[in-house]
């Protein structure tokens, strides 16, 4: 069965309707029907629908109460766009609705929005992947919340790896986060960040460390639309990115032998033997 009805799964970012992409905008903007989440999405980005789009707010549906704008966009030929908070690919519950779409022989499409973590660290000013502090970043959540998580992802397992960590969906037990960041190895002054409503007008953004993470979300009585960032990268100075180092080449530039040599000392030093930088083209 095959429909010409369109199910545009779009990306609205953090919050800000100027951070919604361009291809987001032209998406909502040519929709037939408009289906956001007022509970999660800035009403401002329904600012890009067209006069005459049917706007449905599905913060009181579940996916059921959605599925049949659905089978009426595959009878009629309908384009929707589905507005997601933040990026669709994290905890979007876009899995299923994709499978519904398919099986009423609707075309599919996502739109990658930015995601909260990315916009909390450009308000804090930080990279995430500082070289030699932090080349990962887990983006996780806390267990034991409304959906089951698999087997041997928990926080504290996580968090062993030291590196940067990016908390969804866990702020209304910030204490037990807090216990598992510091049961996993985190020392109790690393730093974190703890985010209300990023992008919104209302953001708050708030630096602590794991050690007051607690207290900092209790202080001003934090339950939801939170986001927690940890890690040495949230203070880490002094290091350098060897991408841009003149002892670094790659197809579109050679490297200075000075600095070169330089380059390859440094990384023997730390090897305890001799090493070549990795050559990135």
């Amino acid at each position: 069965m095959t429909s010409d009805g369109k199910v545009w799964f779009v990306g609205a970012g953090p919050g800000a309707a100027d951070l919604l992409t361009v291809r987001a905008a032209r998406v909502i903007a040519e929709a037939d029907i408009v289906i956001w989440a007022a509970s999660l999405v800035h009403a401002d980005v329904l600012d890009h629908a067209r006069p005459g789009a049917e706007v449905i707010d599905s913060s009181q549906l579940p996916i059921e109460g959605v599925l049949p704008l659905y089978q009426r966009a595959a009878e009629q030929g309908l384009t929707v766009a589905r507005i997601h908070s933040g990026d669709p690919a994290l905890w979007g519950a876009v899995q299923e609705q994709l499978e519904l779409c398919r099986a009423l022989g609707l075309a599919v499409e996502i739109v990658p929005g930015v995601s909260s973590f990315t916009a909390v660290a450009a308000i804090v000013g930080r990279e995430l992947t500082v070289p030699e502090v932090a080349q990962s970043v887990i983006l996780t959540r806390l267990e034991g919340g409304k959906t089951p998580m698999p087997p041997g992802e928990r926080v504290r397992d996580f968090a062993r790896h030291g590196t940067t960590m990016a908390l969804f969906l866990s702020a209304a037990r910030s204490g037990q986060v807090q216990a598992e960041l510091l049961a996993g190895g985190y020392p109790e002054d690393t730093p974190a960040v703890v985010a209300y409503q990023a992008t919104w007008p209302d953001e708050l953004v708030v630096r602590c460390t794991v050690g007051t993470l607690e207290a900092t979300v209790k202080q001003h009585k934090l339950w939801k639309h939170t986001l927690f960032l940890v890690g040495p990268a949230l203070a880490a100075e002094g290091t350098r990115s060897h991408l841009y180092h003149p002892g670094h080449f790659h197809t579109f530039r050679k490297a200075e032998p000075a600095a070169r040599t330089e380059l390859r000392r440094q990384a023997g030093a730390r090897t305890g033997g001799t090493a070549t930088p990795g050559h990135t083209p």
